[in-house]
């Protein structure tokens, strides 16, 4: 049976890996074609390159998911989900699927043409949703794990303990931690290759925290899109040929949320969201105003404009003279010691609450 499911989640991910992989290339030259394109700010010749690559990893996801999906009920048949297990698998499915259209919206949103001039010269204008929009949007994308009363009631609360939320949990906390995860990730964001890598570290990290624990759902999830995320990071990686964009932002939220809930690790979640809930407050600092870039010097080295740090990635530029790959891996590097530490602490290696 472990066997099994472990070729099933493997063949999952290598086509989930593959499908991203192949689609990347043929997606960048379409937004190219159509001019869905944004500008690469910190870079000296400020590229135009493609934006929006959340459909090209949710395609992979999509694959590697029903065909994990087909193993498990037509090939292994000892492993025949139970309806529970399907339900809780489709209903994660559709609640990123929803998340990754809204995400898609705004980036088109984001290139609209705006008439300036009694001439008729237009010109594009970056505006996108605004953000109490943003909010509001994306919280329909909860109803399916909503409608099936998705995760255990009962929270382990890092200090607080275990608590009962009781019907509190699907009526508000599943839509709150849907529409906070997939909205604050947005947050760390804008420097090649971060968004992706931070998402490839946190998800491979709950799919492996999922699997020890039995979680089989949830770990078929967190596998398959880390799959799909590390193909596309490869086109991400600097220099980028591809902006993620909200889809896949507001996607990687989503699906760090899902498995949350419907893999009952809420408490490991908490722990690794941590960067996002620093940048958070960070953010608060400047009223939410303040931006993540930097200012681009000699020799590719980035530094803030600020001289409070608003960003975790104003922190890095101050600690050092980085280019901006370097900062992502910095970033990037936390993140997977961060989960580290984590798994020991809720496995009970450190100590139990």
């Amino acid at each position: 049976m472990v066997d099994g499911m472990v070729w099933a989640v493997l063949l999952a991910s290598v086509v989930s890996f593959l499908a991203s992989f192949l689609v990347t290339p043929k997606l960048i030259k379409f937004l190219e074609s159509i001019g869905m394109v944004g500008t690469d700010l910190q870079k000296t010749n400020k590229p135009k390159i493609a934006e929006m690559g959340g459909p090209a990893i949710i395609a992979g996801f999509l694959a590697g998911m029903f065909l994990f999906i087909w193993l498990n009920v037509f090939v292994f048949s000892e492993l025949l989900f139970s309806r529970d297990l399907l339900a809780g698998i489709f209903a994660g499915m559709s609640t990123i699927m929803l998340i990754m259209v809204i995400g898609m919206f705004d980036d088109m949103t984001a290139l609209q043409r705006r008439n300036e001039g009694r001439k008729g010269f237009e010109k594009y204008k970056r505006t996108g949703l605004k953000q109490w929009q943003k909010p509001l949007l994306t919280l329909p994308a909860a109803i399916p794990l909503m409608a099936i009363m998705a995760g255990d009631s009962s929270m382990s609360i890092p200090l607080l303990g275990v608590i009962d939320f009781g019907i509190l949990y699907p009526l508000l906390l599943v839509p709150a931690g849907i529409v906070g995860a997939s909205n604050a990730v947005n947050m760390l964001a804008g420097f090649n290759g971060l968004e992706a890598g931070m998402g490839f570290v946190t998800l491979m990290s709950m799919g492996i925290f999922g699997y020890a624990n039995g979680e089989i759902a949830a770990a078929s999830i967190a596998f398959t899109m880390a799959a799909a995320v590390l193909a596309f990071l490869f086109y991400n990686w600097y220099p980028a040929r591809i902006m993620p964009g909200d889809s896949f932002v507001y996607a990687l939220g989503a699906t760090i949320a899902v498995v949350a809930i419907i893999g009952n690790m809420e408490k490991f979640a908490i722990y690794i969201f941590a960067p996002w809930i620093i940048e958070l407050l960070l953010k608060l600092r400047s009223g939410m105003s303040a931006e993540n870039y930097g200012v681009l010097g000699k020799n590719g080295v980035l530094k803030p404009k600020y001289e409070k740090s608003y960003s975790l990635t104003h922190m890095v530029m101050k600690a050092g003279n980085f280019k901006e790959w370097q900062i992502s891996s910095i970033i990037i590097g936390f993140q997977m010691v961060l989960c580290f530490v984590a798994f020991l602490l809720v496995s009970g290696f450190v100590f139990k609450y």
